[in-house]
């Protein structure tokens, strides 16, 4: 019997050794993911020539949201716009209109990420004249009237140009902090 044992041991052995090393590979797969094309960054909806305004609780127009396209992608409920335009009324007498080539809205709609070619003009107001920023970036929070950039900007109005990296402006408190490198000119205007 001891002959017998002795000579199925190693053979035992290595179907053991076999069964945990196939159970030790199994354990360290990823879990399989279904083939639903949920995890596919494909757009669930397309809309040609889109056209929205947001409205307060007051019953005013908050802000109007215009593109020439816009596509939603439900993996990560984010929303992307081609050639967009959002104009912000805010409570102020001005408004502010931003523009992009392209656009990126968060999932929950309180973010807009513009790219390319991106301006935001505010309208004249009182005494004050237009203003216009330009920039390659812009991250936009329509609800507090927030925009902000780390990228370089270039501001104009009547009398002045200004450049900077980084700008984050306020334009309910009407307040503009430019973050570094800024430079400016003043022309004094001709009476």
């Amino acid at each position: 019997m001891t002959g017998r044992f002795t000579a199925w041991f190693p053979m035992t052995l290595l179907i053991a050794l076999a069964a945990l090393t196939f159970w030790l590979d199994r354990q360290m797969q990823p879990a399989e993911r279904a083939n639903d094309g949920k995890m596919r960054h494909d757009p669930d909806l397309i809309v040609d020539k889109l056209h929205s305004t947001r409205i307060g609780p007051d019953g005013t127009i908050r802000y109007r949201l215009s593109a020439d396209r816009m596509a939603h992608y439900p993996d990560d409920d984010t929303t992307e716009l081609d050639a967009p335009r959002l104009v912000s009324y805010g409570s102020s007498k001005s408004t502010v209109t931003v523009t992009s080539r392209k656009a990126t809205l968060s999932k929950d709609g309180e973010n807009a990420y513009l790219q390319e070619d991106v301006r935001l003009v505010r309208s004249a107001y009182g005494n004050k004249g237009e203003l216009k920023v330009e920039t390659s970036y812009l991250h936009v929070i329509p609800e507090k009237n927030i925009s902000k950039t780390d990228a370089p900007v270039r501001i104009t109005d009547a009398h002045t140009l200004i450049t900077a990296v980084g700008l984050e402006f306020d334009s309910e408190a009407r307040v503009l902090k430019l973050l570094s490198s800024v430079r400016s000119s003043f022309e004094k205007p001709h009476r």
